[in-house]
């Protein structure tokens, strides 16, 4: 465990030095040294280390801040290290939404407020297996919150019908962007 919890350490030190309430750069950080540590994310968003559950919010949410997707998986960055995890499915969950003016504003269980719309997008996919909808929101840097089920049926609840090439199919607008909820004609069903 010491040479984890002194990973660890590292981690949250890079991300305490993000600049007031913003997020770290960890876009522009390029450490030498990677390796993995043993972090899951697992579907319901719950993040475990070493086995067991992550219980202080604080550390999770900071934790998140110094999350990157890289084409080889997710990663913990600091100025210093690269520590690959494992995402199980997103590693976000979009806990809430609100309508505010023109724009669909999600609430994720990490405490990120984002405005869905041309930059960050909501796709649903249809899970093969059991034909439920699996709808995401892009959050930022190609991490995704998974849209919790009370949240998308709110959504559902909004749509509006729209003519598209597929044929009829329901979708929300926010921010000058419009997002399909379902397969064409599924709601005629």
């Amino acid at each position: 465990m010491g040479d984890a919890s002194g990973r660890l350490d590292g981690v949250i030190a890079a991300a305490k030095q993000a600049p007031g309430r913003g997020l770290p750069p960890v876009h522009l950080w390029n450490p030498a040294h990677c390796g993995e540590i043993d972090i899951v994310i697992r579907k319901d968003g719950t993040w475990f280390h070493e086995g067991t559950p992550i219980g202080r919010e604080a550390l999770v949410r900071l934790f998140s801040t110094v999350l990157r997707k890289d084409p080889d998986g997710f990663h913990l960055v600091t100025p210093v290290e690269k520590m690959k995890i494992t995402v199980e499915d997103a590693p976000f969950i979009a806990t809430r939404v609100d309508r505010e003016g023109e724009g669909l504003k999600f609430l994720t269980n990490v405490g990120d407020e984002v405005t869905a719309g041309p930059d960050n997008e909501i796709r649903v996919e249809m899970d093969e297996a059991t034909g439920e909808p699996r709808p995401y929101l892009h959050v930022r840097r190609g991490l995704e919150a998974l849209i919790a089920r009370p949240v998308f049926y709110e959504l559902v609840e909004m749509a509006a019908e729209r003519e598209t090439p597929e044929g009829p199919r329901l979708g929300v607008a926010s921010d000058g962007a419009w997002f399909p909820v379902g397969p064409a004609g599924a709601h005629r069903l």
